[in-house]
């Protein structure tokens, strides 16, 4: 679907519409010293913003944003090993990681104590909390191949999945836990029976699977893949319309060659459900799904764009700029930058436009 999303028959008049400003976005003080692999904004209500940033320095690093976007680090703590995925308990009292020591631990934020809550027996790719009826919960994503369930009380895991490869990407929403693994596997699993998958599927999209992301009502959820392309797959399959892919993080042809880049995050605004898409050729993207639009497109930011969060209301918009390895080692210098930005979000840029197509 070339066409979809305007991107292909845009005029210049609407070029201009949709193109975002980034004059005042903020950089976070004191950020990590090697690549960032995750940033997560704390769900929890108040009027303070808290922010992890998980990163191959082997630390968690937790700061607090003001609402001006001043920022100051609260506190951190360390793996073993490159840490590659952090995620916020709902009430903002805890953070899961999981990182290249094969472990998952659990920091309580009141106390700063830290706690090995689980392992592997490969690195742990994808962390996350959800809620059951035995209370909180973390589930990790390995690339051992498994997802395991772990009650923040047992040190052995409540649940086994076994997976038909390495987890790449996980997310949840609600009672909706979808996995991506390589060899473009995804696997949708209601986490009211948490150890049967509800739905298997291959990715509709041709390449490798980089990123998986829940809608906000848990509908669904959007894929990334490394070749600049993004689909939308609902759980349950209203018609076929309602699932569809895309094309985004692509530079114009040049003489009958295009330069793809990897999709390396999309995040869910909390309150609107529209959605960004950010990648390695250091752009990020609000996009409409419902409208089937893109509402903004902003300049390249000097470096890719490895990881994105909405904090709670959805007035900021992080997104971390870091090395991610697409051209290889010797791309990697020392002079790339290494900075997590502060977009303060005006309601205009990721509100749903009125929409005039009608249903058919």
């Amino acid at each position: 679907m070339a066409g979809l999303f305007g991107s292909t028959a845009s005029t210049s008049a609407s070029t201009s519409q949709t193109l975002g400003d980034l004059s005042k976005d903020v950089t976070l003080s004191n950020p990590p010293e090697d690549s960032i692999s995750d940033i997560s904004f704390s769900p929890a209500p108040g009027n303070t913003d808290f922010l992890a940033v998980a990163s191959w320095d082997k630390k968690v690093r937790i700061y607090e944003v003001a609402a001006n976007g001043q920022s100051e680090g609260r506190h951190s703590y360390e793996h073993a090993a490159p840490v590659l995925s952090c995620d916020w308990s709902k009430d903002g009292a805890k953070i899961a990681s999981g990182a290249a020591d094969n472990q998952v631990k659990v920091c309580d934020i009141a106390t700063g104590q830290t706690a090995q809550v689980g392992s592997h027996d490969q690195p742990v790719r994808s962390v996350r909390f959800f809620e059951s009826g035995n209370g909180t919960m973390v589930v990790s994503g390995s690339w051992d191949k498994t997802v395991k369930y772990w009650d923040l009380r047992s040190p052995q895991p409540a649940g086994v999945l076994s997976c038909q490869e390495r987890v790449y990407a996980m997310d949840v929403r609600d009672n909706l836990l979808v996995i991506g693994t390589a060899d473009r596997y995804i696997n949708v699993v209601d986490l009211k029976n948490p150890t049967k998958f509800y739905k298997t599927m291959q990715s509709p999209l041709k390449w490798q699977t980089k990123v998986v992301s829940c809608f906000t009502d848990s509908a669904g959820f959007a894929i990334g893949s490394i070749e600049g392309r993004c689909a939308i797959q609902y759980v349950e399959d209203k018609d076929s319309s309602s699932n569809f892919s895309f094309k985004c993080h692509r530079d114009p042809a040049q003489n009958n060659v295009v330069q793809v880049h990897a999709v390396n995050d999309i995040s869910f605004h909390p309150t609107y459900g529209t959605f960004s898409t950010a990648g390695s050729d250091g752009t990020f993207h609000f996009w409409d799904k419902d409208a089937k639009h893109r509402l903004k497109g902003y300049p390249t930011v000097g470096g890719s764009i490895v990881a994105t969060t909405f904090n709670k209301t959805g007035s900021i918009f992080a997104y971390a700029i870091s090395y991610d390895w697409s051209k290889g080692y010797q791309h990697n210098t020392a002079q790339y930058p290494i900075k997590v930005m502060l977009h303060p979000v005006d309601p205009e840029e990721c509100k749903p436009r009125p929409t005039t197509r009608r249903a058919k």
